[in-house]
């Protein structure tokens, strides 16, 4: 009786199941933790992006539950976020520990000739990171742990360094919650991403009452 991302009344009728009280029984815990836990994390990512009221698009990231990032990342769909990388092999991701000593140029050039065709992504969380992760044409870079303050600070360096040339993608992380991400909203990143659109996320209370055949 609703689709995904609808926004649904306390005691409202989501659905009706037909079928005998056994089969009805066996899967009923089943689909109602599922219904539940992935309709907290759709509730819980709507706050986050009314929440959000800027500019940049809300993303989730890879903290996920094993087996269920599929299920997650559609549940964060659902209430009208965007879905980050699914791994680490869709994107190529530089952060400190994967660069193990590598300078950022020189990780990013290597990503580049390794993977010609694949997003280079590079974690900053420094501003006299920017200016080697922008010279060295990475496509995305993450911005970790900044305040507004130093986000725009950030914005404004990247964008005085690319001047009319292509920008890359600005995402932020790092100490977004409900009150920090309406103002980083509105300091010129693209991106804003939060492993607590799932983590954390409380259920939706929904039950099954069941009506006798007369």
């Amino acid at each position: 009786m609703v689709s995904d991302g609808d926004i649904v009344e306390a005691r409202q009728t989501l659905g009706t199941i037909t079928g005998s009280l056994e089969s009805i029984l066996i899967a009923e815990r089943t689909a109602l933790n599922f219904l539940m836990y992935l309709s907290g994390i759709a509730t819980n990512t709507r706050a986050y992006v009314d929440a959000a009221d800027g500019d940049a698009q809300v993303w989730d990231t890879r903290k996920t539950t094993p087996g269920l990032r599929s299920l997650e990342k559609a549940a964060v769909r659902a209430g009208g976020a965007r879905n980050h990388r699914g791994n680490l092999s869709d994107w190529i991701m530089l952060k400190d520990n994967h660069l193990m000593g590598l300078s950022i140029a020189e990780g990013v050039a290597r990503a580049k000739r390794r993977w010609p065709a694949r997003t280079v992504h590079v974690e900053v969380d420094r501003i006299d990171q920017i200016e080697a992760a922008v010279t060295a044409q990475a496509d995305a870079i993450l911005l970790d742990n900044m305040g507004p303050d130093v986000l725009r600070e950030a914005v404004a360096l990247v964008d005085s360094l690319v001047g009319d040339g292509r920008r890359p993608i600005l995402e932020a992380s790092g100490g977004i919650d409900l009150t920090t991400i309406g103002p980083v909203s509105h300091t010129g990143v693209d991106m804003i991403s939060t492993s607590k659109l799932s983590f954390g996320a409380p259920t939706l209370d929904i039950g099954l009452d069941i009506v006798a055949n007369p």
